[in-house]
């Protein structure tokens, strides 16, 4: 390049922009770091070339809201990114961000705002730098001449009002609380902000999440409801690339790893196979199902994206398939973009009092790492030892109580001494627990601190469950801190997730990945079953909004408990089930395999 023509293109980025569309805009002035991105530089739409009709139609007048449904890796938060460039330089106004919760915020301005921001040259004229005293610009709200971009969380109703919102963006709308603290449903919150502005718009953007509940697919259906479509190679006919149409080969080698041999998408109308290059060789187009005034809705899977390939996306379907249902809804929403359905939503105690079979050791062969839950109940402990296999499979191993004054030391090392045992395997193996989670949650919290801290090298730890009343989303392990005094490590427990995780695995029927066996007797009898099957999943309208919640049908559920604190257990540990354990097992050799790269993502 010339200096000439080096000048020319700078005087192109600094000039004066004319009247453009966000994906005109985006094409000229948006620029991507590696911090962000796996393609740095300047932004081009012809890569995403599904979203230049969702970036231009915010520019059309007749189109007040716009929906997303979609999976993961197709830009959708970039998009938005631009909108908020496109109006902090062409179009100023004030926007709202809208996040699920307030603790997102932080990293959300620092990494991706601010980085856009600092990154593009238009916008970091307009935008002063973050400043400890500079009222205009902080980690929350941001200034440029003619408006402004505040940051919030879904769950705190103070930062939903008292401001007049034109653009009104919110992002991943399935995981906000069905209400904003006691205000109301904080979309509606939100929205109520622009009523003042004749040329508002609202976005919402989500992955979907469960059929019965999801804001993002009760949008989408009320709108022009349009998919991505695709030119046929061999009949030119049009049609969206869907997971039903798709075939592959494949083959499983010695190790369990699956090869993927052949990928294709059949076509609807003549049947033709072609392979990812030739369908995505041609130019798409977005085709509506309905007519809506004033929203359009627009679906995307990552069969169109480009940064997933076919070959990916059937190699992470089979172990989602392997894994068992949780992993398989999680595939369900963020691959292929759709609600998952639950098949039913109570298991009865009479079908897994039946299962129960007969070990020929206190552990079977199957087992590769023990965990350990226990409840902390006023008079006594309820302990849970679990044995996890290949897929997740789990074995109960033994249901056990120990009664006692639990202001006294002596029913503590009782605890402690069962905690320490060594559990046997066919030829008199041995196997120790590996992680164990206490809750602290009841009347010795002080107590249950003073017994994990100094037993942390022992992976015992101190958890406290959060569950919730306004249908947000709560992961199961949702980080950890530590206690100011006993420096005891805490974990924080997303305790409706984890009650998800238990139900999907015991609807299970076929033994394999996810499947729960029970022993014979060991403390598994009638009551333990009524226990563990003592919350139900239903479905509650709150203002109109649905939510999903667990409601308790029988008084005592700490079966059920038990079985999520030794879910979060196992993801705390997050072993690599699929790699051979010998049966000495414990904590020494979870370590060793910790250090070998065996067992992952642990503490």
């Amino acid at each position: 390049m010339t200096t000439v023509d080096l000048f020319a293109k700078l005087a192109k980025l600094w000039a004066p922009t004319p009247n453009l569309t966000i994906s005109e805009w985006a094409d000229r002035h948006r620029f991507l770091t590696s911090e962000t991105s796996a393609e740095p530089g300047l932004w081009r739409t012809e890569r995403v070339p599904y979203l230049r009709v969702i970036m231009d139609s915010v520019t059309d007048r007749g189109v007040e809201e716009i929906v997303i449904m979609a999976s993961a890796q197709i830009s959708k938060t970039e998009f938005m990114l631009n909108m908020v460039g496109y109006h902090i330089d062409v179009d100023p106004a004030p926007i709202l961000f809208m996040l699920p919760n307030k603790d997102l915020i932080e990293s959300f301005s620092k990494k991706r705002l601010a980085t856009m921001i600092t990154a593009s040259p238009r916008l970091r004229n307009k935008v002063s730098e973050s400043k400890s005293r500079d009222a205009s610009n902080t980690i929350s709200e941001k200034s440029f001449p003619g408006g402004y971009i505040a940051i919030v969380g879904a769950n705190s109703p103070a930062s939903l009002s008292s401001r007049p919102i034109r653009i009104v963006l919110c992002d991943e709308v399935d995981r906000y609380p069905v209400s904003s603290g006691t205000e109301g449903d904080p979309i509606a919150l939100a929205t109520k902000r622009s009523t003042t502005f004749r040329n508002r718009k609202h976005v919402f953007v989500s992955t979907p999440t469960l059929k019965e509940s999801s804001r993002i697919e009760q949008l989408y259906n009320d709108s022009t409801m349009e998919e991505w479509n695709m030119h046929c190679p061999s009949c030119d006919g049009m049609q969206p690339l869907k997971w039903a149409q798709v075939k592959f080969k494949y083959e499983k080698s010695v190790s369990g790893e699956f090869i993927i041999k052949k990928v294709e998408h059949a076509c609807k109308m003549c049947g033709a196979l072609h392979n990812e290059k030739e369908w995505k060789r041609g130019v798409g187009e977005w085709i509506a199902h309905k007519e809506h005034s004033s929203r359009r809705g627009f679906h995307l899977n990552q069969l169109i994206s480009p940064w997933s390939t076919w070959t990916e996306i059937v190699k992470s379907f089979l172990i989602a398939k392997r894994d068992g249902p949780e992993k398989m809804k999680v595939w369900i929403n963020t691959v292929l973009g759709e609600t998952w359905e639950e098949e039913g939503e109570q298991v009865e105690e009479e079908q897994l009092l039946k299962r129960c079979e007969g070990y020929p050791a206190d552990v079977p062969d199957q087992v590769a790492v023990l965990t350990a839950a226990v409840d902390v109940q006023d008079d006594r402990f309820e302990i849970e030892v679990v044995g996890w296999g290949q897929g997740k499979e789990s074995w109960g191993i033994f249901y056990h109580k120990i009664f006692g004054d639990l202001r006294q030391p002596k029913i503590w090392q009782e605890l402690d001494e069962f905690l320490s045992r060594s559990w046997s395997k066919k030829g008199n193996l041995k196997l120790g627990i590996a992680c164990v989670c206490v809750d602290s949650g009841g009347h010795f919290t002080q107590e249950v601190y003073r017994f994990c801290a100094p037993r942390e090298s022992r992976r015992i730890f101190a958890i406290k469950g959060q569950g919730t009343q306004n249908g947000e989303y709560i992961p199961l392990i949702n980080g950890n801190t530590r206690t100011k005094r006993e420096r005891a490590i805490l974990f924080n427990l997303g305790v409706d997730e984890g009650k998800g995780k238990v139900l999907s695995s015991l609807k299970i029927n076929e033994v394999g990945p996810g499947f729960c066996h029970f022993p014979l007797d060991r403390g598994y009898n009638g009551s333990y079953f009524k226990g563990l099957t003592a919350e139900k999943l239903i479905t509650r309208y709150k203002q109109g909004i649905a939510s999903r919640i667990w409601k308790q049908v029988y008084d005592r559920n700490e079966p059920l408990d038990l079985r999520v604190y030794n879910t979060a257990a196992l993801e705390i540990l997050n072993p690599k089930l699929d790699v051979p354990i010998p049966p000495e097992g414990g904590i020494s050799f979870v370590k060793k395999q910790k250090r070998r790269g065996v067992i992952s993502k642990g503490l």
